[in-house]
């Protein structure tokens, strides 16, 4: 068993999320498919990267990663900071704890009406242009409040190994970073509270020696900016990056090296230039995504051509990613189990398919389970993170799943 499966409980041969046997969980919930999401597991994976982060940097969680409020209300008061990509995700972030300077609002395309909302919650603004810029200022001007800013920066280099590169080259996210003085000039002249800097390079990183040299060329960046800057920077966001791992012969990413790092990095570089700056790292998919399951009930079994299928009532509609469609070039099965079999051997291998009239839904491509029949669950791991939001739920007119934080 993966230590991904075995993280969550067992009782009776039956999977069990917060301590509830996934079964009785389904009862409870109303009927499948749906998320379930361990609040322990979430609590312990937030302590864990506590206790190797250096006590100076701050923690953000991005609700991109899961915005289920539940979720987000639960970690709010175990992290610093929020990050958010909508006027409904910041909506989300505003009904918890955390104040709203520290709620940073990120992404581009935010529409006025978005950047009016922000602005009157001040919540902090991670401008992705000098055309955003402008109309943050034109907002601040319409209600007679000033804007509290940070400049996103495009790097001039990108994170090798990561799933998904977000900086280098031309983006559409963040200000290219040679642009980036020449904005800081005409920000000064204006109505702003200029914080500092984001810069995010890249995610899904699992090469801690890969980070740590991002993190180093991100700080060698923000202090060249910050010479460009009129005033010293109060806020420096590192991103974040941390991946977690997904399919065989992955190795969960070691945190050890990246404290080092931070630690060598805050002490050296950066509190000696920029004494007066919040320093930040945001992690999303590595809070949440291995604390979450879906969890789909077989309708049907049946051979086909010397394959035996496994038809579930869920499907990637609500788990895009497991399905290969989110990202992945070479498709690999995320981890599956049997919910209700959990002390049975593999009898052989099938291949678990949705409920969706095309072969993409595919959520398991020939794994070895143990036998299963209509009626039992199959439970889809590392599904805390980009699940239901992140997947087609109108595609096909099914139900929504439900999501439950147990």
């Amino acid at each position: 068993m993966s230590s991904t499966i075995a993280a969550f409980g067992r009782s009776g041969g039956r999977l069990t999320v917060g301590g509830v046997p996934v079964d009785r969980l389904a009862e409870r919930v109303g009927g499948t498919p749906f998320f379930a999401y361990d609040r322990a597991l979430l609590t312990a994976r937030v302590d864990q990267v506590r206790s190797v982060l250096p006590a100076a940097v701050e923690l953000g969680y991005a609700v991109k990663a899961n915005p289920m409020p539940a979720v987000v209300q639960h970690l709010s008061g175990l992290v610093d900071a929020l990050d958010v990509a909508s006027a409904g995700e910041m909506r989300t972030a505003l009904d918890t704890t955390i104040p709203a300077q520290r709620i940073s609002f990120a992404g581009p395309g935010k529409t006025d009406a978005e950047l009016r909302q922000a602005v009157a919650a001040g919540v902090t603004i991670e401008m992705e242009s000098a055309g955003e810029a402008a109309r943050v200022i034109a907002a601040g001007e319409r209600l007679g409040l000033r804007p509290q800013v940070a400049v996103r920066v495009n790097p001039d280099f990108a994170v090798k190994g990561s799933g998904m590169r977000m900086g280098g080259g031309p983006q559409q996210f963040g200000v290219d970073c040679e642009q980036v003085p020449a904005l800081l000039k005409d920000l000064a002249a204006a109505d702003l509270d200029v914080l500092g800097l984001h810069i995010f390079a890249g995610s899904q990183c699992l090469d801690a020696d890969i980070l740590c040299q991002a993190q180093r060329n991100t700080v060698d960046l923000a202090l060249r900016l910050a010479e460009a800057a009129p005033e010293p920077f109060r806020y420096l966001n590192l991103g974040g990056g941390f991946g977690i791992p997904y399919f065989d012969g992955d190795r969960p990413l070691d945190l050890r090296p990246i404290s080092d790092n931070l630690a060598a990095l805050l002490a050296d570089r950066i509190r000696p230039r920029l004494p007066r700056a919040r320093v930040a790292v945001e992690l999303g998919r590595y809070l949440v995504g291995e604390c979450g399951v879906y969890v789909t009930r077989v309708v049907d079994r049946k051979e086909s051509r010397g394959t035996t299928y496994l038809v579930v009532d869920g499907g990637l509609h609500h788990q895009l990613a497991a399905s290969g469609n989110f990202g992945q070039v070479i498709r690999r099965n995320y981890p599956l189990a049997v919910g209700t079999r959990m002390d049975q051997e593999a009898a052989g291998k099938v291949t678990v398919v949705g409920s969706l009239c095309t072969p993409l839904d595919l959520l398991g491509d020939k794994v070895a389970l143990p036998h299963a029949e209509p009626g039992d669950l199959i439970v889809v791991f590392q599904a805390g993170a980009y699940g239901l939001t992140a997947s087609p739920t109108a595609f096909l007119s099914h139900p929504a799943p439900a999501e439950v934080l147990v």
